[in-house]
């Protein structure tokens, strides 16, 4: 029988899919609606067989300039029942062509890279692509393990830094929305010193609203000043780094231990089975999250089905079209933090 494809309109019908099929948190609702909030459009879709659920995507839409139309993206999805992944896909690609005219169907699934269906995406007539928005290598623990093995599995540094950071009269705890104004300028400090852009701040307090219990913020306080904060997002099955940050009295505290540690107890305290670093680079942050385990894990990374025969068009423009909003947003960031300063 083959599967059908239907939209989804009930939000506790659709986050409890997600979490059903073991799904990631950028397929809940909520980051959907932050997402059509600022300049993509969210279209969730079911996948059944016989009434049967059997898979489900979080399709966000980007309008493109003609005669592009738009792209279509599924960040860490679809999520699918097992052994039906390239149905699941063949499904949602024939929607989407049909529903959005889509130049192409762009996926990052949560899937790890020597899965079978992996494997499968090329001869499905699938494009690995260098246009990579969510980085397929991270670093992923399995919080069904004991705090006793998780501490066993960090390098010696990270476990001593762990406890003395502990020991610095930092207060962790998790932040209110009357606070994230605080943690905000934290990650605009961090931005400015990294040479990276971030977003303006609606964006961020939409995060904190639209997701809620689903994104938790946790913050190592000295005194009433934020030194450090840590984002997360999460479902049943897996936690996602979003966002972090830390001052230089946090850096010298090396607060960023005893935050991270205090995450990733209480996402192993809710049953969350996963705790997903979001992604390593040859970086210093990322040799700082390398040390929190002896593995590595490799996703399945970045997949194109084209959809249309501008394809090619798109491949070559959007590089050239990300290092132009990544430099707008790294000006846009340094002005903020500017005027602010001046404020102060």
């Amino acid at each position: 029988m083959s599967l059908s494809v239907s939209p989804c309109f009930d939000r506790a019908l659709w986050d409890s899919t997600v979490n059903q099929l073991g799904g990631h948190p950028q397929q809940l609702w909520g980051w959907g609606q932050t997402k059509a909030a600022h300049g993509w459009s969210a279209d969730r879709v079911l996948v059944a067989e016989d009434g049967v659920v059997v898979g489900a995507a979080q399709i966000v839409v980007r309008p493109l300039p003609l005669p592009l139309r738009n792209l279509a993206y599924i960040p860490r999805g679809p999520q699918t029942a097992e052994g039906r992944g390239i149905e699941v896909l063949e499904a949602i690609a024939g929607y989407v062509r049909e529903a959005h005219h889509s130049v192409a169907l762009s996926i990052e699934p949560d899937w790890d890279a020597a899965s079978d269906v992996v494997q499968a995406l090329p001869a499905a007539g699938w494009k690995e692509s260098a246009n990579t928005i969510l980085i397929g290598r991270t670093l992923i623990l399995d919080l069904r393990r004991t705090e006793d093995e998780l501490l066993a599995d960090m390098t010696k540094k990270h476990r001593q830094y762990v406890r003395k950071s502990g020991r610095e009269g930092l207060s962790i705890r998790r932040v209110v929305r009357s606070e994230l104004g605080a943690c905000l300028d934290v990650y605009r400090l961090t931005a400015e010193r990294a040479g990276f852009g971030i977003h303006a701040d609606a964006y961020y307090l939409d995060i904190f609203d639209n997701l809620g219990d689903a994104s938790p913020v946790y913050a190592a306080f000295q005194g009433d000043d934020v030194v450090a904060f840590l984002w997360i997002s999460a479902t049943d099955a897996t936690s996602f780094e979003l966002y972090g940050g830390m001052t230089e009295e946090g850096e010298r505290l090396r607060a960023n231990y005893a935050l991270k540690w205090f995450a990733i107890q209480e996402m192993k305290a809710r049953g969350v089975a996963r705790y997903d670093f979001n992604g390593l680079l040859n970086d210093g942050v990322s040799r700082f999250k390398m040390g929190w385990a002896q593995h590595e894990d490799q996703l399945a990374g970045t997949w194109d089905l084209p959809l249309s025969p501008f394809y090619p068009v798109f491949s070559r423009a959007l590089p050239v079209a990300k290092r132009g909003m990544q430099l707008a947003r790294r000006q846009a960031a340094r002005a903020v933090g500017a005027v602010r300063r001046v404020r102060a």
